[in-house]
């Protein structure tokens, strides 16, 4: 397995700046965002000469950029923001086409018209469901068209919250191209550190080969979000189980600072993600 970083952990307007912070951190691979360019995360358009800058950034610094984001609303209740997003989507594929970026990671939204992570009780009615499946084979048809996999986060904010409702999700939609980025910390909300184990290890089974990308974020028992070795995700046992459904890809790291990104990378690094 790969150690990884979000790219945006660091601060910096030029790809260069960024990148070689995320290698002095000892991190070998990450999850780039636009933001790290100074563009907003999800932009219009990109220029070129920017796509050209990122791709001298990541063979100078050798780090890896194994995924793009590109989170947008998939089911805002205004069908317009929807199409907004699926147009800058198109532009962030594009790139990743142009770097060799292999995964672009989605959010698959929420009835909330603010936030996109924020819960709304709406996510659970089957409008939802519908508006997500029409969402998702428009933004198949455009990853498919540049080999480009997408993938999609189990998060207790969005309409996908579980490995089995992702399952779900990509067996309607019946493409290879649609793979689950695995955050233990987003199953669940509050547990204790057996049911964190149970919880993670079942979705795991559950998930399995789909898996693309895993994420390393953890949860304190109160339900808040906290780095990666301070909560309750026993992350040993969670890299043994990724390891025996034959996942040997990234590991990205998020939710820390600057300041506190070598600790997490020793810390994974000790767990054997190199």
């Amino acid at each position: 397995m790969r150690l990884g970083i979000f790219a945006k952990t660091f601060p910096g307007q030029d790809a260069a700046t960024v990148l070689r912070a995320v290698r002095q951190a000892g991190f070998s691979c990450t999850q780039f965002n636009m933001a790290c360019v100074g563009l907003p995360a999800m932009p219009d358009a990109i220029d070129p000469a920017v796509i050209a800058a990122v791709g001298a950034a990541a063979r100078e610094t050798g780090v890896r950029i194994d995924a793009l984001s590109a989170t947008y609303n998939m089911i805002h209740p205004d069908p317009a923001m929807r199409e907004a997003g699926l147009r800058r989507l198109r532009v962030l594929v594009d790139a990743a086409r142009s770097l060799n970026i292999p995964l672009v990671t989605l959010c698959t939204g929420t009835r909330d018209p603010d936030d996109q992570w924020r819960h709304h009780p709406d996510n659970a009615r089957p409008d939802a469901w519908f508006d997500l499946c029409a969402a998702m084979e428009h933004a198949l048809a455009i990853a498919e068209a540049d080999g480009i996999d997408l993938g999609i986060e189990p998060e207790q904010a969005n309409v996908v919250t579980s490995a089995s409702e992702a399952r779900q999700l990509i067996a309607d939609m019946g493409s290879r191209r649609l793979r689950i980025v695995f955050d233990p910390a987003n199953l669940f909300e509050r547990a204790t550190p057996a049911e964190a184990r149970r919880i993670v290890a079942d979705a795991i089974d559950i998930a399995g080969d789909a898996i693309a990308m895993a994420h390393a974020k953890d949860r304190f028992p109160d339900g808040r979000f906290a780095t990666a070795g301070t909560g309750v995700v026993d992350f040993a046992d969670f890299f043994e189980r990724l390891s025996a459904v034959g996942f040997d890809g990234p590991v990205v790291t998020h939710g820390l600072t600057a300041d506190e990104a070598p600790k997490v990378a020793a810390y994974l690094a000790g767990l054997g993600v190199q």
